[in-house]
Order: C-alpha cells, then sequence, then structure tokens
C-alpha cells in the first residue's frame, strides 16, 4: 500500500516532469542555439505559474532570451494545422494515464468553457464563439473539455478547440473519437443542461453512450391557470422515471425523464425547503436519489475550470493556435498535480484511496514550477524596474 509520508518531491522534479511531458508530445523544435524547446517550454511554465505573459516572464530571467524571440520560436514551431495541434496537445494530457486506468470504464463529463476576448480575429469571424454579454464582451475563444470525475483521478482527457460554424454534434464527436483513440471506455456521459436537445441526444443513442443531463425547459411558460404541458408537466409528477419523446419538426427520440428533490435551507429565511429536479437520460435505471448525486460528481469539470484558471497564461495575441497551446498548457499542469496526488501522495489506491491534498496545493505546485524555472535562466541577482 502507497504512503505519502515515505516520499519526498523537490521543485526540480515537478519541473522536471511537466517539462517532459511536453517535450514527449514533440509539439515544439529547438529555434536556435538560444531558443531551445527546452528554454521555450521552461518560460512558457514559468508565465502559467505566475499567471502572468510570455514577455513579462522574459523580462524577469536574467539569461532568459527575448520575449519576442520566444513568440517566433512558438509560432515557427508549433505545428501549423489545428488537426495535428490538437492531436499533439491531447497526447500530452494523456500521459499520465497509466494502462490500468486505459482497461476501465470511466464516468466522463463533458462541457464548454468560454474565454472573454476583446480583440478582432487574426483572420475569420469563425475564429470567435459568440453569446450572450459577459464580462463586458459577447465574443470569446470557446473550448470544449472531457474528464473524468472519479475521485482522485479527475484527469482532463481530451481539449478541443470550438469555432463559430461548429455544432454541438461536431465537437462531441470529436471529443469520444479522442477517448476512445486513448483507449479509455466510457461508462456514462455527463453533460451540462446547454447539450439537452435533439441532435445530440440522437448521436449519443447512436454512439451507444448512456448519458445524464438536467431537463432544459424552451418555449413561453404558460398562462397562470392553464395546465403545464411538454416537458413542464413532469413538474407535477412525484420523484420516479417517465417516458418522454423529443422531437424538433425533423426528427425524434425517446428518453427517460428522471424527478428528483434536493432539500435547502433558505437563505433569507433559514428554513428548509425542497426543490424538484429533472433529469434526461438514458440506460440508466438507479433510484432517482442516485441519479442526483450522481450528477453532482459532474461539477469536478468545474474544479479543472477552476485551477485552470489559476495556471493561465495571459496574453492579447490574436493567433488562436497559441492560445490554445496556452489553455493546453494551464489542463497539462492540473493533471500533473492530480498525477502527483495518486501516485505519490495518496494513502492505498484504488476505491480504498485517501487524498492527502495539504501535501501538496495547486498554488504550491505553480510556485514550484516558477521558482524551478527562475534558477535554471537566472542569475540571481534583482530585476531592474524602470520608473518615470
Amino acid at each position: 500500500m502507497r504512503s505519502g509520508k515515505s516520499h519526498t518531491i523537490s521543485s526540480r522534479e515537478v519541473h522536471a516532469w511537466a517539462l517532459n511531458w511536453l517535450r514527449e508530445a514533440k509539439l515544439l523544435a529547438d529555434h536556435g542555439r538560444l531558443c531551445t524547446a527546452a528554454v521555450v517550454w521552461s518560460i512558457v511554465l514559468r508565465a502559467a505559474a505566475r499567471m502572468t505573459s510570455v514577455h513579462a516572464a522574459c523580462n524577469d530571467l536574467a539569461r532568459a532570451p527575448s520575449g519576442q524571440a520566444v513568440f517566433t520560436a512558438l509560432t515557427d514551431g508549433l505545428p501549423k494545422t489545428l488537426k495535428v495541434l490538437e492531436r499533439r496537445l491531447n497526447e500530452a494530457l494523456a500521459i499520465p494515464l497509466s494502462r490500468g486506468m486505459r482497461r476501465r470504464e470511466w464516468e466522463v463529463a463533458i462541457d464548454w468553457h468560454l474565454v472573454p476576448y476583446y480583440g478582432d480575429p487574426k483572420q475569420s469571424r469563425n475564429e470567435l464563439y459568440y453569446g450572450q454579454p459577459r464580462q463586458g464582451t459577447t465574443t470569446f475563444h470557446a473550448y470544449a473539455t472531457a474528464c473524468i470525475v472519479c475521485y482522485g483521478r479527475r484527469y482532463t482527457l481530451a481539449l478541443s478547440w470550438v469555432r463559430r460554424h461548429e455544432s454541438m454534434v461536431t465537437v462531441l464527436a470529436r471529443l469520444v473519437a479522442r477517448i476512445r483513440e486513448i483507449g479509455l471506455k466510457i461508462r456514462y456521459v455527463l453533460l451540462d443542461r446547454a447539450f439537452f436537445s435533439v441532435p445530440v441526444v440522437a448521436f449519443l443513442q447512436q454512439e451507444e453512450l448512456p448519458f445524464l443531463m438536467p431537463v432544459k425547459f424552451r418555449g413561453r411558460k404558460p398562462k397562470k391557470g392553464r395546465p403545464l404541458t411538454g416537458l413542464r408537466a413532469f413538474k407535477r409528477r412525484p420523484a420516479g422515471w417517465y417516458d418522454h419523446t423529443m422531437n424538433n419538426g425533423k426528427r425524434h427520440v425517446s428518453i427517460r425523464v428522471c424527478v428528483a428533490y434536493r432539500t435547502y435551507r433558505h437563505r433569507k429565511s433559514g428554513k428548509r425547503a425542497n426543490q424538484k429536479l429533472l433529469y434526461a437520460a438514458w440506460r440508466m435505471t438507479e433510484e432517482p436519489t442516485v441519479i442526483r448525486d450522481r450528477y453532482r460528481t459532474r461539477f469536478g469539470i468545474e474544479t479543472s475550470f477552476r485551477q485552470m484558471r489559476q495556471a493561465r497564461i495571459y496574453t492579447c495575441t490574436q493567433d488562436p493556435h497559441l492560445r490554445l497551446v496556452f489553455i493546453a498548457i494551464a489542463l497539462l499542469l492540473r493533471n500533473l498535480w492530480v498525477w502527483i496526488h495518486e501516485t505519490f501522495l495518496a494513502d492505498g489506491h484504488g476505491l480504498a484511496m485517501t487524498l492527502n491534498l495539504h501535501r501538496l496545493r495547486f498554488k504550491r505546485l505553480l510556485e514550484w514550477i516558477a521558482s524551478a524555472s527562475t534558477s535554471e535562466l537566472h542569475d540571481g541577482t534583482t530585476p531592474y524596474v524602470a520608473t518615470d
């Protein structure tokens, strides 16, 4: 049985693991004598760990090349086609997955992540995703991710950049194909309510993928005094399973609707209250309380987004390929953090695994990576800061 108490991890080891994972994916070649792949990735890792720009990371390191030289090395060395770039980035994300994990079935959560963008597209408007106003803009760079939601093994399996013209089915097909390419088997898929549509349900049923997602109500609410119809009628029914047929005028699909309850304390009155929850499912037959608790595990992917923002490189570049690389770097560092805890710091293994997150917080891991990069590319002097 493993015990984290008998293993010591240093900042140099953590930095070396992150650097080796990036180099194993063969994303970048040496770009001259000063901008080798190891130097460029070390600077990029420091920028991610400090949540700063690549130029700022270069300015802080005395022996580092200029920020423009690093950007030139990235733009010239990275794969030119998006398909190849995404494949190699996903290969880097899959490095910590063991053979044992690839032989098992896993619960997988899939979700979108929107990064606000305030500039113009580099070449085409199809590079951007347009949505509801958020943080002062309606334009975003959109990314879809697939994540294991098992306790202690919440690895990000796949990442894909979402363009404006792409449908949810297209993106889902790309992520599912990537997961199957890794060799992982999907037990069922947990989705956000934004995926609740006839084309998505038809695709999942065609791929023989059991799924669970909240019901999304569309159309106007009936006027007061009139009976509820369609999916809203399930609000009047007790907890249990019910059959339903979805249609969009051209095609129809059959699903099952699970009605469940949750109790909560009202934040103003302090009284206990009940809330009815409706889930759309296929090939899932557990009790409503089990379904409710099972869907709650999907919020593990929200944790991955929160931690990704803690290691995201700040940039104003218009190049969507570079932005995709920076997002992948943040997710790779999070996968590294999960792998270290599972491999070295957890007590027990499998279902008996007990995590010890206090032994290495994600923020501390980022601090270690930044300090290791600094020790390699800095001479120990205090950086000069110009003032007016």
